[in-house]
């Protein structure tokens, strides 16, 4: 007979334990829930972290009853317990969040706290893995060789502001797709903007004196269009297979505020080659701005969005001067130019997946025949973005992170579902039909 999970704890230490008799309870949005929707073992290179601030909740296995965890001895010491969650690796999208309560403590840092307890064998995590390419493995990252990489292109190319950032990306933060450019293979990073037109909420490279710590710093100096030509075009011409170069980075602003600059580096790119792909992720909010990069030869873009309805897009977009109908003016753009059109889906348990949200979700996807969806667990503080979506949105049940994936399928033939930019090859081969 298989066991259900036991609730994972912590010590004043950090030091992370099984209760001894209470089950794990899950959150889904404002709801804390009984263990459901099988576990996955936690992926290799996940984690478990503890919440300070935050007490932990377990189901007791005998009255079915709820039980907020105040306090714990061990070795005859009390002390007060912190909840624990997990972080996954790319590839893995969560179901749910850990199952707690706020007491007293900061806001979190910026992760995407999944529901975690400990299995039969071990850790498990409530996820999805919702994207098996292994190109991405964080093993192929971070490597021994990287310091010399860097230093090669740095010496390659002289006094480069966008090889700078990258540079602190790739060492400091351990970014993956900045990493990439040093390493010269599959998607690489070109910052390009030092300012934006929106304050989203979870934001990791600005926040407010009263927010948690940005994860990121942005460029204090914007590269000049050349600048992020000359870096771009080496990776196109030398990156083997999914060769492809991305603008707008999390180390940055929104890169349409800059895109006279980025359309110029674009035809830089595109006088010199033909290979590869040239993406942007974007919030998309200055219509125009987009237009000019696909007149200079952008063909494929990321939007991001939490929502498909405005009232919650905007409580955590909080946009200047832009609103959720120019964002979908620019998705409508984007299908009109026939470029490869991928939504970053920032998902929430519990509020992504409640019945109006996937219905909006569903007739946007449908309505202009997006090709791929990636799902992205919201790096946020739960408690902040529940405070953020309260009476936000369309209304209804939480309908399961699992029924959202397979309802957005449903709505479009051919819809990737992934965590994972597509490379031109990848593209063609997916079968979706415009």
């Amino acid at each position: 007979m298989t066991l259900a999970p036991k609730l994972l704890f912590a010590d004043p230490k950090g030091r992370v334990m099984e209760h001894p008799y209470l089950l794990a309870t899950l959150r889904s949005g404002e709801e804390l829930v009984p263990p459901q929707d099988k576990p996955i073992p936690l992926p290799s290179a996940g984690r478990l972290v503890h919440l300070p601030g935050r007490l932990p909740v377990g189901l007791h296995p005998e009255t079915g009853e709820l039980e907020l965890v105040r306090e714990m001895k061990m070795n005859g010491k009390t002390f007060v317990p912190s909840a624990v969650g997990a972080l996954l690796p790319p590839g893995y999208t969560r179901t749910f969040l850990p199952g707690e309560v706020k007491a007293e403590g900061p806001v979190l840092p910026q992760w995407a706290y999944t529901a975690a307890a400990w299995g039969e064998d071990g850790p498990v995590a409530w996820a999805i893995h919702t994207d098996t390419r292994s190109h991405w493995d964080p093993e192929r990252y971070s490597t021994p060789e990287l310091k010399k990489l860097v230093d090669a292109h740095l010496a390659r190319f002289p006094g480069n502001r966008v090889l700078k950032q990258l540079t602190t990306c790739a060492m400091l933060y351990r970014c993956f797709t900045s990493q990439n450019i040093f390493y010269v293979r599959d998607e690489g990073a070109i910052p390009a903007s030092v300012m934006c037109n929106a304050r989203c909420v979870g934001c990791i490279s600005d926040q407010p004196a009263d927010g948690p710590p940005a994860s990121h710093e942005r460029m204090d100096n914007g590269p000049s269009a050349e600048e992020m030509g000359v870096i771009g075009l080496h990776h196109l011409e030398n990156a083997p297979g999914r060769t492809m170069v991305s603008f707008g980075q999390g180390c940055e602003g929104e890169p349409l505020t800059r895109w006279k600059y980025i359309a110029e580096s674009i035809r830089y790119m595109r006088a010199r080659s033909s290979r590869g792909s040239i993406n942007i992720n974007t919030n998309a909010s200055l219509t125009h701005g987009l237009e000019a990069l696909f007149d200079a030869g952008l063909d494929a873009v990321r939007v991001s969005l939490n929502s498909a309805v405005k009232d919650l897009y905007e409580a955590y977009y909080k946009p200047v001067k832009y609103g959720w109908e120019d964002v979908e003016a620019s998705i409508a753009l984007a299908r009109e130019r026939d470029a490869y059109l991928a939504l970053n889906l920032l998902l929430f348990p519990g509020v992504t997946d409640r019945e109006g949200e996937v219905d909006a979700l569903a007739r946007l996807v449908k309505k202009y025949r997006v090709d791929q969806v990636q799902t992205r667990s919201l790096c946020i503080d739960p408690i902040q973005y529940l405070e953020v979506a309260r009476d936000k949105g369309a209304g209804g049940e939480p309908v399961g992170i699992r029924e959202l994936l397979r309802r957005l399928k449903a709505a479009r033939p051919g819809l990737v579902i992934g965590n994972f930019a597509r490379g031109l090859e990848e593209r063609r081969n997916a079968g979706v039909r415009r």
